[in-house]
């Protein structure tokens, strides 16, 4: 039996129009009868690089025992120009998180999907210590089982005190070899004793890389350190009455709540 964390994440494909732009990797949160894609938010909108995708593809199991069989979602991105998905910011700036919501009238028949939900968002707890055992479940560079369309799974540890907002930004560090692809993977951590089919603790949003920008590039290795974002941003990000803001295709922003994370 296929385990239930590798259904729990996908493919997120970006296109303008029908040009394909990225790949990255999004989860699925699902809030009463509410469910989210969650990714991180440069995947979805990028200034500095200039990335303004206008829909997204999800790709979604519709058999649990031919994993072979597979649907394509379209999700669109504006209505009348204005962004559908949310995104957040904190007392450090703006969250490298976004959540999309899901029509489920538009889910494939017989979808199989694994969704966190928020008993598994924790956030500073006493037993997520320094070098604690973390799984991050993506697409690095793209790379996935081709055949029955399941993502891989990389080891991480925490590499930066849980709780604490590194250099005052709303993440932590985690030490593990991480590639582009990767970004909007849920970053979770074994929950013994949870008596469900979900047992893991909900820790983060992996988004990038972390380098120096004074290190020697031909003397000094990269850290091969990694920015995960709290996740309990997502209580706030998938509150009912979370409140949008004006956002326009192109270089805007889309909805922006306003919450504290870590």
């Amino acid at each position: 039996m296929t385990e239930p964390l590798l259904f729990s994440a996908t493919r997120m494909s970006t296109f303008r129009g029908r040009q394909l732009l990225t790949a990255a990797t999004c989860f699925f949160f699902a809030r009463k009868e509410r469910l989210y894609a969650v990714t991180s938010r440069h995947v979805l909108h990028d200034e500095p690089s200039g990335h303004f995708p206008d829909r997204v593809e999800l790709v979604l199991h519709v058999d649990a025992t031919d994993l072979t069989r597979r649907a394509v979602l379209s999700v669109p991105l504006y209505a009348d120009g204005r962004a559908l998905w949310r995104q957040g910011t904190d007392s450090g700036g703006p969250v490298d998180i976004a959540v999309l919501e899901l029509d489920r009238k538009t889910l494939p028949a017989n979808v199989v999907l694994r969704a966190f939900e928020p008993r598994n968002v924790l956030s500073a707890i006493p037993d997520v210590e320094v070098g604690a055992s973390l799984l991050v479940v993506g697409f690095p560079l793209g790379f996935y089982d081709t055949l029955h369309h399941l993502p891989v799974v990389r080891h991480a540890i925490v590499a930066s005190s849980f709780g604490v907002r590194f250099q005052g930004e709303g993440y932590f560090l985690t030490d593990g070899r991480m590639h582009r692809g990767s970004s909007g993977a849920p970053v979770v951590m074994r929950w013994p004793g949870a008596g469900t089919e979900m047992p893991w603790r909900l820790l983060g949003v992996h988004a990038a890389r972390m380098d120096m920008g004074t290190r020697d590039l031909l003397q000094d290795e990269s850290l091969g350190l990694n920015c995960a974002w709290y996740a309990d941003i997502l209580m706030t990000l998938t509150e009912d009455d979370a409140a949008p803001s004006p956002a326009e295709m192109g270089p805007r922003r889309g909805r922006r709540v306003t919450a504290r994370t870590g």
